[in-house]
């Protein structure tokens, strides 16, 4: 009696199956985890595009009388980190005597799984060291608060950017977050070792993280809007040139897999490549907050100011020499004044800049010599870290 109909027989169980498993496992996960952050869609990229993230401003021109020519408002977009996007190539061998002794279900199965975990792992390590260089940055004293004002800063940001925001996610320490938890009744889900938690206090999702990912005392947002998955894919027809052919998955090719045995040294070979990066448009777009329990006001050192003399100067133009700010985002303010410097910030305070001028290329201008100046350092959400006073040195 002849066998039925679409058996699978020894015949079709081939290297072919197995390369087909690995990358539509692969390529499973991370459309799981992809739908969690809720990044929109992946984008695909060619070999050796660099991801650029900007910090966008728009300088409105709008005081125009009437009859006169409208004036441009002057929109910036300032690149301030870039890195390639590039193919990266990974091998894995195992030996006939590793089968023999414990069977292919340990060698190589366990042995693939293991593979595209650590492919994982280092997709997403890269990914939470960039968000720790989100450049708008905050210290509250309180987890809780930090938790709540990452979000509200980032809202904030969009809002004056005129972009929407459909959800936020939120990146935090698990001790912290199960510290502040304690035994509330919560359900903690998990996903390719990634603890997270839905719907919590406005975050559509907040992962619980270990250090150096997220160190303890420290929150991180960022609207879905502001997370991309880019990547380059590995059945690009300048690859097949090579003769190299990989096996792939749907319309989205994340990696590619190839699998072969090597009669030379009796090993089986596992081939992978890939160009994978999640990246985030707006550096200043992604919200670092920090818990400081107490801390004061600190001093601007390696500051000075001296009188400027250079091309096109006039009198009055005083040359301010400042150090690069201590945290990601920070900026720093002038003003000056007769008689007394301007009163110092409180720590953290919300600094208002009226009235005040932002130091821009180690240049403050139409100062009076004599005058007595503050400069004030804030951090990327506007609050005031630090501070420095004395005399206005301006040409004569």
């Amino acid at each position: 009696m002849a066998s039925k109909a679409n058996l699978t027989k020894q015949a079709n169980i081939t290297t072919a199956a197995r390369e087909q498993d690995f990358v539509t496992v692969f390529n499973d996960n991370w459309e799981a985890l992809r739908q969690i952050m809720g990044i929109m869609r992946p984008i695909r990229k060619t070999p050796g595009t660099k991801l650029v993230s900007s910090r966008a401003k728009v300088t409105l021109q709008d005081s125009v009388g009437e009859g006169e020519d409208i004036p441009y408002s002057l929109a910036e977009v300032e690149p301030v980190a870039y890195q390639d996007l590039t193919i990266e190539k990974y091998a894995k061998a195992v030996s006939i005597e590793a089968v023999a002794k414990h069977g292919a279900a340990i060698a190589v199965q366990k042995t693939d799984a293991e593979f595209q975990n650590e492919l994982q792992k280092k997709v997403l390590a890269r990914f939470y060291t960039f968000l720790n260089t989100g450049s708008l940055t905050s210290i509250y004293t309180t987890w809780q608060m930090a938790l709540a004002m990452a979000k509200a800063n980032v809202l904030d940001k969009f809002n004056k950017l005129r972009k929407t925001v459909t959800d936020v996610v939120g990146f935090c320490n698990i001790l912290d977050a199960y510290e502040y938890i304690g035994g509330a009744n919560i359900t903690v889900q998990t996903a390719f070792g990634i603890n997270y938690v839905e719907n919590f206090m406005g975050y559509s999702t907040l992962f619980l993280m270990s250090a150096p990912d997220v160190a303890r005392g420290t929150v991180i947002a960022v609207p879905v809007e502001n997370i991309d998955l880019y990547y380059i894919d590995p059945s690009d027809s300048d690859f097949a040139q090579l003769g190299l052919s990989y096996t792939v998955e749907g319309e989205t090719n994340l990696i590619g897999f190839h699998a072969n045995g090597n009669y030379n040294t009796a090993v089986g070979e596992s081939f992978a490549i890939m160009g994978m990066a999640l990246w985030s448009e707006y550096l200043d777009g992604i919200s670092v907050a920090t818990v400081e329990a107490s801390g004061s006001l600190g001093s601007v050192s390696g500051f000075s100011t001296a009188a400027y003399t250079g091309e096109g100067s006039k009198t009055g133009d005083a040359e301010l020499t400042v150090p690069d700010p201590t945290v990601a985002g920070g900026t720093y303010w002038f003003k000056a004044q007769a008689s007394t410097a301007p009163s110092a910030p409180t720590y953290l305070e919300n600094f208002d800049t009226t009235g005040w001028t932002k130091v821009v290329d180690d240049q403050v201008v139409a100062t009076t010599n004599g005058h007595k100046y503050r400069v004030v350092e804030l951090n990327g959400a506007g609050q005031a870290i630090a501070s420095a006073y004395g005399d206005v040195t301006a040409k004569t």
